[in-house]
């Protein structure tokens, strides 16, 4: 399970001697814990599975991403790379994001659907997806997809 494979990365971790891994992973256990509490209640982290862990995972990720943007406007270079340093840690247990082309070839039966209403379609689109592209990034392919050329 990707939670004990993220406990056992503590632990190494911890041997070698990097706090900034440990520290980001003791952050993102705690979130899943979390998680487990609010969604699972006494059954807590039994009650996990990997795709909830991922979820939490992304969220993550996307604070990290938004911190970024965020110092970096600021000025604050410093802090921009320790988030930035914190989102490699946490990107190394997200699977590998889908790449322009093959999200094209996933949307491709959604647009055959014939369905006019974007938001429809997007919910589509992400479903079609399974949460291995940012919705961001899925949006404007889509948008590109339905324009004429």
């Amino acid at each position: 399970m990707l939670l004990d494979q993220i406990k056992t990365s503590i632990t190494t971790a911890l041997k070698s001697g990097e706090s900034r891994r440990v520290d980001t992973l003791r952050f993102l256990v705690a979130a899943v814990q979390n998680v487990a509490i609010a969604k699972y209640g006494a059954k807590g982290v039994e009650g996990l599975t990997d795709a909830d862990v991922l979820d939490v995972i992304k969220k993550q990720a996307k604070t990290h991403k938004e911190s970024i943007d965020a110092f970096t406007q600021a000025g604050r270079t410093e802090l921009a790379a320790k988030e930035a340093e914190e989102l490699a840690i946490l990107e190394a247990y997200l699977p590998k994001p889908l790449t322009d082309e093959e999200i094209k070839i996933l949307l491709a039966p959604v647009l055959v659907s014939g369905k006019k209403d974007f938001g429809k379609l997007m919910g589509k689109a992400m479903a079609a997806v399974k949460g291995q592209a940012d919705g961001g990034v899925v949006s404007a392919i889509l948008k590109q997809m339905l324009s004429p050329s």
